[in-house]
């Protein structure tokens, strides 16, 4: 299927808004919004997990977070509705790995971001997903967060990941905890756990979904900007 967007229609927007598009990303059409804001200078694609999808509240509020700093972002559906009925589907990491990749592709062929540093974004399983796809992606991903994530579901491709890596997790998810500290130490590239005090696996507590933006968007500032160069090179 080919690949298309859409711009929404409406009054010319004010200065620092995001221009907002929809697409359908190929081969399979998979839903997404891109979000690219005035004078962008880094791209971020969000992989969700388990049982969420593009209209994830929490990947929503750190994607705007993130626009609001000059980062553009992509939320996109990894699964079809159809495919998202079957449980085994919700947790085939190389799955959402694949998907991962062919908006990453889709990401390539798009003008008006392509020449940006890439981050990556994955919760939960998508997290573990984000880490297969970084290892095939290499240099072109220049950092990756991981919010209440599973990477240990990453398996072998985490010692294959040089992207910078930053792993938050709730304070009070203590299974999680252990399983993200075990992934830490795996991790070949610059890294770094963001432990939330009191934070649950989905962080709804007071406060703790400002510290999960907090956190990634520090790491991202960090390290797409440091990585511009590199994009470029890569693109050229």
């Amino acid at each position: 299927m080919a690949s298309s967007s859409i711009r929404n229609p409406g009054a010319e927007a004010k200065k620092g808004a995001a221009d907002r598009r929809e697409a359908r990303i190929p081969p399979i059409g998979l839903a997404g919004t891109l979000n690219v804001p005035e004078s962008a200078h880094a791209l971020v694609a969000f992989a969700h997990g388990s049982g969420s999808s593009r209209f994830s509240p929490r990947n929503t509020l750190v994607a705007e977070a993130l626009n609001a700093q000059g980062v553009a972002t992509l939320l996109f559906d990894l699964l079809t509705q159809e495919e998202e009925s079957d449980r085994q589907n919700v947790f085939d990491i190389p799955l959402l790995a694949e998907r991962l990749l062919d908006a990453v592709r889709w990401l390539e062929g798009e003008p008006q971001v392509n020449r940006l540093p890439l981050g990556l974004f994955g919760a939960s399983t998508g997290a573990a997903a984000a880490l297969v796809a970084a290892a095939q992606l290499g240099d072109r991903v220049g950092a990756i967060v991981s919010r209440g994530g599973r990477p240990d579901l990453a398996g072998a491709a985490l010692d294959r990941v040089g992207a910078p890596t930053l792993l938050i997790v709730g304070g009070v998810d203590y299974s999680v905890i252990d399983l993200n500290r075990q992934a830490l130490a795996r991790l070949p590239g610059p890294k770094a756990l963001e432990i939330v005090p009191g934070a649950s696996h989905l962080f709804p507590e007071p406060g703790a979904i400002e510290a999960v933006i907090d956190h990634a968007t520090r790491w991202f500032e960090r390290y797409l900007q440091s990585n511009s160069a590199r994009a470029a090179s890569h693109r050229t």
